[in-house]
């Protein structure tokens, strides 16, 4: 059996079905843009909010074919009153295979940080 036989198992993924972070970023914005355009912060409909919001994106990112990736979303609202906000994670994966994007949406009611990661399964 040759180097590109059908056995032959894959442990990067493809240049097309890769992780990118450029797309995953305009994907994010666009769902922000779309959902959040004229949201007011209301706290109670916030924990729906954030679920629904991930749920989109995610599904939406599935759409964009990254096979074997497992993709998870994390989304945070909160109430716009001028003050800053800093937002951190850390990851331990394969620098090669996985990334993330994330992307931040602001209007006068409220700002919402949305973040994707993608692991690549091998």
């Amino acid at each position: 059996m040759g180097e590109s036989g059908d056995n032959a198992y894959s442990i990067r993924p493809d240049f097309h079905h890769k992780f990118r972070t450029a797309a995953v970023k305009d994907c994010i914005r666009s769902v922000l843009k779309e959902e959040l355009k004229s949201k007011q912060y209301v706290p109670e409909e916030v924990p729906q909010l954030t679920h629904g919001l991930s749920e989109m994106i995610k599904d939406k990112l599935k759409e964009m074919g990254f096979d074997r990736y497992k993709i998870v979303v994390q989304v945070v609202i909160g109430e716009q009153r001028g003050e800053g906000v800093k937002m951190a994670a850390r990851c331990f994966w394969d620098a090669d295979t996985d990334n993330y994007a994330e992307d931040v949406y602001m209007n006068e009611y409220l700002f919402c940080v949305a973040a994707a990661f993608g692991c690549f399964y091998y």
